[in-house]
């Protein structure tokens, strides 16, 4: 499925991709990054993903902060990871959301101004990744929550709240993930 940011003329697509395996993980992205010159391309470690959403407004926030002059990195895709991953520091953020060896599934953002641009991009990251496309590695599962919840700090109690407005725990973590992605931009 591919998303238009409206007001930035851009698109984007987020991807699943399961059994990675990807051992020299500095030339598979330095691969993948020249076969998509002029877009930006991002992995993440789909443990920490609350869906599809988490990325979107990952990359609205890092296009937010570009515009605003507020960016940390001067990469749009590293911009997108840090707030992904609600770090100021890029070696944390790689660290703890970045693709690694030891990564079995993996998200892939693709951003770029066309839908077109986007549909053969993902096309040619789909051929590089060593392992299969399988977008439910997206999607929220117990495990996946708990370890979220760990990850972003999101206490029972909060979730609680949330829910009692929302009504579905998946829906309500999704917007506290996002909740604290945007909480990013206030603190220096």
């Amino acid at each position: 499925m591919i998303s238009e940011i409206e007001g930035y003329d851009k698109h984007l697509a987020v991807a699943g991709f399961r059994n990675l395996g990807v051992k020299d993980v500095k030339g598979f992205l330095e691969a993948v990054q020249g076969a998509g010159r002029g877009v930006c391309v991002q992995f993440f470690d789909a443990r920490l993903i609350a869906g599809w959403e988490h990325l979107f407004f990952a990359a609205l926030n890092a296009l937010k902060a570009f515009e605003r002059g507020m960016n940390v990195s001067n990469s749009l895709a590293m911009e997108i990871l840090l707030f992904a991953s609600a770090q100021r520091q890029i070696k944390r953020a790689v660290e703890l959301l970045g693709v690694k060896p030891e990564t079995s599934a993996t998200a892939v953002l693709v951003m770029a101004e066309t839908p077109q641009e986007v549909t053969e991009i993902l096309k040619t990251v789909s051929r590089l990744v060593p392992g299969e496309r399988d977008d439910s590695v997206l999607e929220l599962t117990n495990e996946k929550i708990e370890a979220i919840k760990g990850f972003f700090k999101i206490s029972d109690l909060e979730l609680q709240s949330k829910m009692e407005g929302e009504g579905l725990e998946k829906r309500a973590l999704t917007d506290l993930v996002i909740e604290h992605m945007a909480l990013l931009v206030t603190q220096k």
